[in-house]
């Protein structure tokens, strides 16, 4: 059975439009409360700091997608970097659910945000029941095909990057142009939490990796992945620094922290007004649906994209249709179960842990196999495994002593997908001629 994809069927703004869908909908709204926890008055500014192993990271996708876009780029990428190995195979699986670790994320983002507008309590079985709604509503969308994903990730995108824009903007100017986020919150981490806060910073820009993975659906493959990548990456950080500022400056640290899965609602109460209050919200429903879409779009691909190199099981269960319209079922059933049992902080750890260790391993496999074919630089390799590195060491530790048993639960997902993937490399090895999907 094979997975149908359509060249040329995802235009350069569609591309971008996913991108930064993504990442808006998985950070501003879900993590910036999480990450002022970690660094502290200085929150915005860890932001800065993940924009910038972003973009040591990022290199090595756009260099990668550049010469072999695929409609799976990252299975494609750690392929070429490892060949049909349990490395690349339990890499790509880890980053498969990460991204599906996201869209839980993002899925409680929106009912959180959705009950505070409503004033209603945050605390009840609502919160996974609306999440897993509007996962349904994400596999809704992608199932009507690429057509519908692009306009419709196009038109949110527009709304939220200028409406959150406005908001920042409006904020800012309300509070006078100064930041003045004070008070401890509950603890004062220093210099190591302002690296941990990183790992969450780093987890809000990920999502320029699904423009990587629709590779081979976007026009002009070797030119426009790279350059949706980077306009992504640099549209996205300037909202976030516009928008970290605009919260800093409206409340103070101790509310940042109390208010963290809704912050920019209540950031917006006292810049502009209940009427501001409830533009937010709406805006904050409309980003973090968005993103949900383009993140169901993309890993859903990935995984066919794995399938289709033999490199993880498959079966259709008796449903009808092809790989991609199984795969499509498969992310959002982990998705909607990961909303149900996993909080915000615990579900963004866990994607951090994963995203990380995946991506020193892209890093590294790229280095040692294929930075000459490519024309990479060795030292920015090097140099984007010694940040993720030094920001997961950070964050490991700091999680260790608030919440052990989330690193237990990272670890053990980890050592389980590498065992699973050893287990069925050796019972079904791939054949040898088997190629990615260009």
């Amino acid at each position: 059975m094979k997975s149908e994809y359509k060249e040329n069927s995802i235009t350069l703004l569609d591309a971008i439009a996913m991108g930064t869908g993504v990442m808006i909908g998985a950070g501003i709204l879900a993590l910036t409360g999480q990450i002022a926890d970690l660094a502290g008055p200085l929150f915005p500014f860890a932001f800065i700091a993940g924009a910038i192993v972003t973009a040591f990271s990022a290199y090595t996708y756009v260099k990668m997608s550049n010469a072999f876009p695929s409609a799976g780029g990252i299975g494609m990428i750690l392929k070429k970097a490892y060949g049909p190995t349990t490395v690349a195979a339990g890499a790509a699986l880890l980053m498969a659910l990460s991204m599906v670790i996201n869209e839980s994320l993002v899925a409680r983002t929106f009912a959180n945000y959705l009950l505070r507008g409503l004033d209603m309590p945050r605390d009840t079985w609502m919160v996974p029941a609306i999440g897993v709604g509007v996962i349904f509503f994400a596999w809704l969308v992608n199932v009507s095909g690429n057509r519908s994903v692009g306009w419709l990730s196009i038109l949110m995108a527009a709304l939220k990057v200028g409406g959150i824009t406005l908001f920042g903007a409006a904020a800012l100017w309300a509070g006078g142009f100064s930041f003045e986020a004070s008070g401890n919150g509950p603890d004062t981490t220093g210099i190591a939490g302002f690296i941990a806060s990183m790992a969450l910073a780093i987890l809000a820009f990920k999502g320029f990796t699904t423009i990587t993975n629709s590779g081979a659906e976007i026009t002009d493959p070797h030119r426009n992945v790279g350059r949706a990548i980077v306009i992504s990456i640099v549209v996205c950080t300037i909202v976030y620094l516009l928008v970290a500022f605009a919260v800093g400056s409206s409340l103070s640290l101790d509310s940042i922290v109390e208010a963290k899965d809704y912050a920019l609602a209540e950031a917006a109460k006292p810049a502009l007004g209940r009427i501001g209050f409830y533009l937010t919200v709406a805006l904050a429903l409309v980003a973090t649906s968005s993103g949900l879409i383009a993140s169901v779009f993309a890993v859903s691909r990935m995984l066919a994209m794995l399938t289709d190199m033999k490199m993880i099981p498959h079966s259709h269960f008796g449903m009808p249709g092809v790989v991609r319209d199984h795969t499509l079922v498969y992310t959002v059933v982990i998705a909607s179960v990961l909303t149900v049992f996993f909080d915000l902080s615990r579900i963004a750890s866990l994607g951090a842990f994963f995203y990380l260790v995946m991506d020193m391993l892209i890093h590294w496999g790229v280095f040692r196999n294929l930075r000459a074919e490519v024309g990479a630089r060795g030292w920015i390799l090097l140099t984007a495994i010694g940040l993720d590195a030094v920001v997961l060491g950070a964050f490991a530790s700091m999680k260790w002593q608030s919440d052990p048993s989330i690193v237990l639960i990272a670890v053990a997902g980890m050592v389980a997908v590498f065992v699973f993937e050893t287990v069925f490399l050796r019972l079904r090895p791939p054949p040898a001629n088997n190629h990615h999907m260009s």
